[in-house]
């Protein structure tokens, strides 16, 4: 869930905001996006989240135009919910500051390691991660903690963890890739990332990766590594949620293709809950 809102970024927001009347958006579908977030979205219209809405777009006849702004605390208040834009591609299924769609994709997090290590790590159990070092996505400058980071905590694994925060430094491309770059050139051992963020970046890595779901999916007694992501609307907005929702059943195996050829472990069918 960096993780839009791109997971994890939506796991640690909390953010009040209320629904605004339905802007008038003549026939454009105005995506809110970040301009600096692949595998998600980029200016470039690269991400998968923008080849996502080109299919929507598609579907419902209308052009696609963006409002971009970067997907820190404050980005649904600033932009969906300031009315500058109708739709976020990627957000926790039933976020509450939005209305969501039926999820159309479910992921994981997993761990990351160089594929030469013959690490193997599977479960947060596995006793090597006492003594390897490790690498966690953090969320913002607050340092507040992701689901991994906690089950981990909650294992006393803490002086060998180096945190990464998803919103990184915004001057570098892709700013939430660094904590793959920590894996690559050993500066960690392994790493727990988001799904989609580790499979895009896995998949260009310079060295062979390993990309293995995190075991258990729920660690007890309710810390669940495994998300519904679905898209966001206003509140108000039920009829284009309805149209959404229409779209992503009737375009699940496009949707589902466009998923895999960026990476994303897709775990089952989506779920009835969010993060």
């Amino acid at each position: 869930m960096n993780g839009a809102l791109s997971f994890p970024i939506v796991v640690g927001a909390v953010i009040s905001a209320f629904a605004t009347p339905l802007a008038q958006t003549g026939d454009a579908l105005r995506v809110c996006a970040d301009p600096n977030n692949l595998p998600f979205s980029n200016s470039a219209r690269a991400g998968f989240e923008n080849a996502i809405a080109e299919l929507v777009g598609r579907e419902l006849r209308r052009p696609v135009q963006y409002e971009w702004w970067a997907q820190r605390r404050g980005f649904v208040r600033n932009t969906l919910n300031a009315g500058t834009c109708d739709l976020v591609v990627g957000t926790a299924a039933g976020m509450e500051m939005l209305a969501t769609t039926r999820p159309y994709y479910r992921s994981t997090y997993v761990f990351v390691s160089r594929r030469d290590r013959h690490l193997a790590i599977r479960s947060f159990d596995d006793p090597a991660l006492r003594r390897l070092k490790v690498g966690v996505q953090l969320i913002g400058d607050d340092a507040a903690n992701t689901p991994p980071a906690h089950a981990l905590a909650n294992r006393g694994i803490i002086r060998n963890v180096t945190g990464f925060t998803v919103y990184g430094d915004y001057r570098q491309p892709n700013p939430p890739a660094r904590i793959i770059d920590a894996v690559t050139n050993g500066t960690v051992d392994v790493a727990v990332v988001w799904g989609p963020l580790a499979g895009y970046f896995a998949k260009r890595s310079r060295v062979a990766l390993d990309i293995v779901p995190v075991s258990p999916r729920v660690d007890l007694p309710y810390l669940p590594m495994v998300f519904d992501i679905a898209m966001g609307v206003r509140r108000a907005d039920t009829t284009l949620r309805a149209r959404l929702d229409e779209v992503i059943v009737r375009r699940r195996p496009a949707i589902d293709s466009i998923l895999k050829s960026f990476g994303v472990p897709l775990v089952g069918s989506g779920a009835k809950s969010g993060p």
